[in-house]
């Protein structure tokens, strides 16, 4: 599904959120005459009813800024940006100083609600238009069973306890209800994601390219199982897709991040959200990608806006590659890194001080806009589904088999022999710290190493410690600007952002986290 090919629009009809559709949709329906009883008539207004699901996706309540936390927060990288406040909203995160105003926190709750109410609505409608193909109906059931899965595992994640709803509500009143404690949330999610696989097709052709698939739903599933600990049905869940998809890992770890292998039917990316180019905006919530210019080294010139600088990898998580290791160059620019003008990366820079910055989303000076790159965020890969199973298996044949298979595509080097380092022959936890420092490397600013560490238990040791295991070092307090077990200190009052205080102040119902 290419955005730029599909109406947009917003069908919170319920709530009285109409949001912005082309020119061509309003002169066929103007939105003054947009009821619940005039849309949801046809096949064409659930597919836009789900395309308006979508479109949250690409915005700062989710992939163009509050997604990009999870890696800040945790021991990949830190803000970087210009000095003072520029990136307040990351930084807060960094330091674990977070109020309940916090940008991050109030962004993706938001935006992850507005998604998965207008996925309500789909479920709610769609079953009761006639002269549908049924084919087609059921696609966009599962579309937003999937979707509202996946807001409700971000939103699970990231604050615990959250508001249910399976149904849009009816009024003011039915909005304002109490969180519900997160098995239930995960509860849900599962039933979603399993409805899904039975609704949604293997793949898709043309325009309808990037919608979610049943391999989409199913590699979702054994994620959430994973994060629940569920490790039997995680695995059965990501071999269903290793065997049963059609997906083969490309053979260059950078080839899942080029503009050019967007979508590809074939290869690794299972699902992914969809940006498109040449809107010449200066805006993060319309459709293009805004990772390319904030990301791009700052002042060095490779971007159509020179470049912000944020989200700076750490040297910790920089010297934690191995020896040729081929997913650093894709990841990381380094001092020295020749540029696509010839230019080489300067030693340091504002906002990084140690001269790294994050490369896999780098497209360079592809066109004059600003913040509206067309590169695709893969959410899942295959490759992340034999990290799945080696974590649910442990070190057994199968277990070491599936983390060699995302090695040798990267260097070439198998887990096969027991070392000082890496001791296969000792207890499972061993293999589980492998697999989750694999993880680590895999996934690198695809923003999910927060949830990581959260669900390993490696973020709050002890109170002496800073933030991670292993400790943070003088030069990564450093780059944070802040000093080394001194504040800063995660604990489990913590580990969840808070609700935001705007929904506080709304919402009486709302308990808010406990530390804030």
């Amino acid at each position: 599904m290419t955005i730029s090919k599909f109406t947009c629009g917003a069908f919170l009809l319920s709530l009285g959120l109409l949001g912005g559709c082309t020119a061509k949709f309003l002169d066929e329906a103007p939105a003054d005459q947009i009821t619940d009883n005039n849309f949801y008539q046809t096949q064409q207004d659930a597919i836009q009813a789900v395309t308006a699901a979508y479109s949250e996706l690409t915005k700062e309540g989710q992939y163009n800024a509050a997604q990009w936390a999870f890696d800040m927060w945790a021991d990949i990288s830190s803000t970087g940006g210009d000095d003072g406040n520029d990136g307040i909203e990351f930084k807060q995160l960094e330091a674990f100083s977070i109020p309940t105003t916090n940008f991050i926190a109030t962004r993706l709750w938001g935006g992850s609600f507005i998604a998965l109410q207008r996925a309500n609505i789909v479920i709610q409608k769609v079953p009761n238009i006639a002269n549908m193909d049924p084919a087609i109906q059921r696609r966009c059931l599962g579309e937003a069973q999937f979707l509202r899965a996946k807001m409700y595992f971000d939103l699970v994640r990231a604050y615990g306890d959250v508001p249910l709803f399976t149904a849009p509500p009816t009024s003011p009143s039915a909005v304002n209800i109490p969180r519900t404690p997160a098995a239930d949330v995960y509860k849900q999610i599962e039933q979603d994601l399993t409805d899904a696989i039975g609704n949604l097709p293997a793949s898709y052709s043309g325009e309808d390219l990037g919608r979610a698939t049943k391999w989409a739903a199913t590699g979702l599933l054994a994620k959430v199982y994973i994060t629940e600990g569920k490790k039997t049905e995680a695995a059965q869940r990501a071999r269903e897709v290793i065997n049963n998809s059609g997906k083969t890992m490309w053979a260059s770890y950078a080839d899942n991040f080029k503009i050019e292998n967007n979508n590809n039917n074939a290869k690794e990316s299972l699902f992914e959200i969809q940006y498109v180019s040449g809107r010449n905006q200066y805006d993060r919530n319309q459709v293009g990608s805004a990772m390319n210019e904030f990301f791009g080294p700052r002042g060095a010139n490779q971007t159509p806006g020179s470049g912000y600088g944020f989200n700076i990898p750490d040297p910790d998580f920089v010297a934690g590659y191995e020896t040729g290791d081929t997913r650093k160059t894709a990841t990381i620019w380094a001092p020295g890194d020749t540029y696509p003008d010839g230019s080489k990366a300067a030693a340091k820079a504002t906002g990084s001080p140690f001269g790294y910055n994050c490369k896999k989303w780098f497209i360079g000076k592809v066109n004059t806009n600003i913040w509206d790159s067309g590169l695709n965020v893969p959410v899942l890969r295959l490759a992340e589904m034999y990290l799945i199973v080696a974590e649910a298996v442990g070190p057994t044949t199968e277990g070491l088999e599936a983390i060699n298979k995302v090695r040798r595509r990267s260097f070439g080097l198998d887990y096969n022999t027991p070392s000082a380092a890496h001791d296969l022959t000792a207890a499972s936890a061993n293999f589980t710290n492998l697999v989750l420092r694999e993880r680590k490397y895999e996934l690198a600013f695809e923003f999910d190493r927060w949830f990581d560490m959260k669900r390993a238990g490696t973020l709050y040791p002890t109170l002496t410690d800073h933030a991670f295991i292993p400790r943070m070092t003088q030069q990564a307090a450093t780059l944070r600007g802040i000093a080394p077990n001194v504040h800063g200190i995660p604990t489990q009052n913590n580990l969840v952002l808070p609700i935001p205080q705007s929904e506080i102040d709304t919402n009486p119902g709302l308990v808010q986290n406990p530390g804030y």
